[in-house]
């Protein structure tokens, strides 16, 4: 383990020349999202700018554009650290999201063709086998692909800019929870593609209410389990 928690392999090397005030804004948010820097856990700047081979100043101008979008919390004379999300700040974005993707649903059904059906259906597959070979990281990161695809196939675009502002956090809050949903989510995907095939729009939207709806349950669940 690195001195800063992060599990051998989880930091990436930065390539120059580039931005790179905005690759490391772009890894150091990665692994916030992915749980590789944990809530409340402590950032060093120079531990940070060591694994990813950059000097302090382009960290530091990361954690203060992290800080303003309330991925970190700057405590004076403590520093960085991983915000926590309150229970609320959670319950208010997983009900954001669920208006926004039963109306994605709802759309996909109404204009989704065989090509789209197909698309949905291999990442559920995929998605099958990293919940049975418990490949976690495999899982989130399909999950957040498949329901980027509905979105993908609602064809509206103010709809998916707003999505896009969510979908990190959603990342966020549905990783620590995602071994517990496993194979019940896939199953709920199953249904939805069904719905989205059979052009059901209500009930493609009330299956994504359901759907989205279970996983604020067990977010909520975990922090009493």
């Amino acid at each position: 383990m690195l001195s800063t928690g992060l599990p051998q392999g989880a930091v990436p090397r930065l390539e120059r020349p580039g931005p790179l005030r905005d690759r490391v804004y772009e890894a150091l948010l990665e692994l916030i999202t992915t749980r590789a820097l944990r809530p409340g856990q402590h950032l060093v700047e120079s531990e940070l700018a060591g694994h990813l081979g950059v000097s302090r100043q382009p960290v530091r101008e990361a954690l203060q554009r992290l800080n303003t979008e309330g991925w970190v919390d700057l405590r004076p004379a403590q520093g960085a650290f991983v915000h926590e999300p309150t229970e609320e700040e959670a319950d208010q974005l997983l009900t954001v999201r669920t208006l926004l993707e039963a109306e994605a649903a709802r759309l996909a059904a109404a204009h989704t063709g065989p090509p789209g059906i197909a698309a949905l259906e291999e990442l559920c597959a995929e998605g099958e086998k990293a919940v049975a070979a418990d490949d976690v990281d495999g899982a989130v990161v399909l999950n957040a692909a498949f329901h980027a695809k509905i979105m993908e196939l609602a064809g509206n675009t103010v709809l998916a800019g707003l999505a896009a502002q969510v979908d990190r956090r959603v990342r966020w809050y549905y990783t620590p929870v995602a071994r517990q949903r496993g194979r019940e989510s896939w199953t709920e995907h199953r249904a939805l593609i069904a719905a989205i095939a059979d052009r059901d729009e209500q009930r493609a939207a009330q299956l994504m209410r359901q759907h989205t709806e279970h996983t604020r349950q067990s977010y909520h669940a975990r922090a009493k389990s």
